[in-house]
């Protein structure tokens, strides 16, 4: 076999460089296509939807890059595969039949780049089949029209197949598709934010699905249903305003949430208001979003030795894979390039690559329950957030939703089991143990408020142990306050971000004990216990190695820990962490509290709250 490396040296600066880069995706996948097949089998492990619905799944993501190449002129040299596996998995008369849908089925899913597809090729798509084949490929798409499906994003799948009939000619149902429209204004919150279904998260899937879908719509369907795409469009804007800040000056975004493994599918909501012409921010802004997204990704190591796609994040690991994770579903990242559907003329590709608009040092989301924060070069930004949980207990999810903050630059760890620290993902969380060794952190909150100063979460590890948290943004740092009511004795630990831990990674205590600061390869890590009474000793926690999303290597957490009698306790924290600077001189906040009144300060920041 030949082995097909993408090249990560491509300076990934013009349309040119974009198209190179698909087509080497796409070339490295050619010899797992096999003539006379309806999917591609590109590994072993499995999903709940088995593993012949993942072939297919693999070729229906490698078509949501196809499909806008060939659609702004370029050439997939597979194509004949594509085309035939089409033709073959359509046809209810052949044993490559993809089959009828069942109930919550993936293959629902699957079928949205098709629609995609018919939409951005418009008739030239349906040239390739024979008046039976057109018949067969529709009729089989069209069985996710009244599909029973989840109450989520999901909803969007028919609304896009839909779409593509009516921009193709093929007969289509406009009621249909406004019912499903109907049902997802439900999970409108505002300003441009909605929840992936009833009570779910507010992650990537807003962005990756609703608006990217949504985008396309308002840009295909102005004509056959205006109002709506006006309003997908102002929406859209909205929820730009917020989704810049979590992209770093260098291209990185903030890891929080499932689905993490697609990758620069983080990005596409750009891809999208570039496509359809968003009035938003500049040609030249979105656009260094968009490459500077793809460069940051080519530095990590996240393909195969034969240039596939890994499931992971910046590194092979099956440890954070979703159940609905198989070898194929990482190409959910091709939907990044919708942008190539854009001709060559087009002002975004015209346009200079620009930087990051000049973005606040803090940002509130309200509907999303998170402060973004970001240094003064904007190179790390953090996530701060309370709140969510993914209801569907899908794997880690209380590693990927329930943390007190996400970084850019340090990602976070897993849970690899909650017997010991070093197995119970404890970075930005803090955690409690009984005495014997099991862990508990914070999963839901019964309560959770929001300003532009402060997140407050009110969650019970017990029934009878009471934690109220307020996390504040403090320039470089970020503070975490921690009001404890325990019925019963416990030891705690609380995290700051993790490192890389090697021989030449460094912890240095304060003289008390009380701070420690962790040096390592890839930046450095500090957490300082900032409470009067409640005295915690610094320490490290070594985790098992693939714990990090972001490396492969063990990690080491900065940790502070003590033992609480039963009683009422306060916890203050300042946690602060680079990648690319010095922060051992950085000036700790000053806090004090007085009563209910929590005053803080560092070098330009200071505040105060009322802590009820």
């Amino acid at each position: 076999m030949t082995l097909n490396i993408v090249n990560i040296d491509n300076p990934l600066r013009t349309r040119d460089d974009v198209q190179q880069l698909l087509n080497e995706l796409l070339s490295a996948v050619s010899p797992y296509t096999e003539e006379g097949k309806s999917g591609i089998d590109l590994g072993n492990s499995t999903t709940h939807y088995g593993k012949e619905v993942a072939k297919m799944e693999a070729l229906s993501r490698m078509l949501w890059g196809i499909f806008p190449l060939l659609a702004g002129g370029g050439e997939c040299a597979d194509l004949p595969f594509y085309l035939n596996a089409i033709r073959l998995g359509t046809d209810p008369q052949h044993p490559q039949y993809w089959g009828k849908v069942r109930d919550f089925d993936q293959r629902c899913v699957e079928m949205a780049a098709f629609g995609v597809g018919l939409t951005l090729l418009n008739k030239q798509l349906l040239q390739h089949f024979t008046p039976q084949e057109q018949q067969n490929l529709a009729a089989w798409l069209d069985q996710g029209r009244d599909a029973t499906i989840p109450n989520n994003n999901w909803n969007f799948f028919p609304i896009m197949v839909q779409m593509g009939f009516k921009k193709s000619g093929l007969p289509w149902d406009q009621a249909a598709a406004g019912a499903r429209f109907e049902l997802m204004e439900s999970y409108y919150l505002g300003d441009g934010w909605y929840s992936d279904g009833p009570g779910r998260p507010r992650d990537y899937y807003i962005s990756m699905a609703f608006h990217y879908y949504g985008l396309l719509y308002a840009q295909n369907m102005a004509d056959a249903d205006a109002p709506r795409a006006a309003m997908l469009r102002e929406r859209a804007q909205r929820f730009a305003q917020d989704f810049i800040t979590m992209f770093s000056a260098e291209g990185a975004a903030v890891p929080f949430g499932r689905s993490l493994t697609y990758r620069f599918a983080e990005a596409a909501f750009w891809s999208a208001a570039a496509y359809s012409k968003l009035d938003v921010f500049t040609p030249g802004i979105i656009k260094g979003v968009i490459l500077r997204h793809l460069r940051h990704w080519l530095k990590e190591p996240i393909f195969d030795r034969d240039g596939v796609l890994s499931i992971g994040y910046h590194t092979p690991n099956l440890v954070m894979a979703e159940d609905y994770n198989a070898p194929g579903s990482p190409y959910w990242a091709c939907k990044l390039f919708l942008v190539l559907a854009l001709p060559q003329d087009d002002a975004f590709w015209q346009a200079d690559e620009a930087p990051l608009p000049g973005l606040s040092r803090a940002h509130c989301i309200p509907h999303a329950s998170q402060i973004l924060t970001r240094d003064a070069e904007g190179e790390h930004v953090v996530m701060l957030t309370s709140g969510q949980l993914e209801l569907n207990n899908f794997v880690n999810t209380e590693a990927k939703y329930t943390k007190f903050a996400y970084s850019s630059q340090f990602g976070f760890t897993l849970d690899r089991g909650r017997y010991g620290l070093n197995h119970a993902g404890c970075d930005s969380m803090l955690m409690f143990s009984e005495g014997d060794g099991y862990f508990r952190g914070r999963r839901d909150c019964a309560e959770t408020r929001i300003t532009g100063s402060m997140i407050y979460s009110r969650w019970l590890p017990w029934h009878d142990v009471c934690v109220r948290t307020w996390l504040i943004p403090c320039g470089d740092w970020h503070l975490r306050v921690h009001h404890i009511e325990n019925q019963r004795p416990l030891d705690t630990a609380e995290g700051g971000f993790a490192v890389i831990q090697e021989p030449s990674t460094q912890a240095e205590f304060t003289g008390d004990r009380r701070a420690i600061t962790v040096t390592a390869r890839n930046g450095i890590s500090r957490i300082v216990s900032l409470e009067s009474h409640a005295v915690r000793e610094a320490g490290v926690v070594i985790t098992p190695p693939n714990s990090s999303i972001m490396f492969a290597e063990t990690a080491v957490i900065p940790v502070l820990q003590n033992s609480l009698p039963a009683g009422s306790h306060w916890l203050i924290t300042a946690v602060c962490a680079s990648a690319s600077s010095d922060i051992s001189n950085k000036d700790v906040p000053e806090v004090s509290l007085e009563g209910a009144q929590l005053r803080w300060q560092s070098p330009g920041h200071s505040g105060q709250i009322t802590l009820g």
